[in-house]
């Protein structure tokens, strides 16, 4: 066997393991990217929700709901604070 035999030979295992971390970070992505738009979905059904109470004239619960839905924005997503329905509207 020649040098680059032994070369090859050794390479090949290693594009077998880059190959399998390519798909697996592939496939975390898109697990990333479901749970991404899951959160998207929930607080836009959240500001549904806040619109609807506030338009009821149930403020505090809307305000309430509104403080959450910052904290859930800011802490948890870290993404910048939106204004609610109600706060766009006024």
């Amino acid at each position: 066997m020649t040098a680059i035999d032994d070369e090859q030979a050794e390479s090949e295992p290693r594009n077998g393991q880059d190959a399998q971390q390519r798909a697996r970070m592939r496939e975390l992505e898109a697990e990333l990217e479901r749970y991404r738009q899951a959160s998207e979905d929930a607080l836009q059904q959240l500001d549904w929700c806040i619109g609807y109470l506030h338009g009821s004239h149930r403020v505090p619960i809307a305000r309430s709901l509104a403080h959450n839905r910052a904290f859930i924005r800011t802490r948890l997503l870290r993404r910048p604070e939106e204004p609610v329905p109600s706060q766009r509207a006024a």
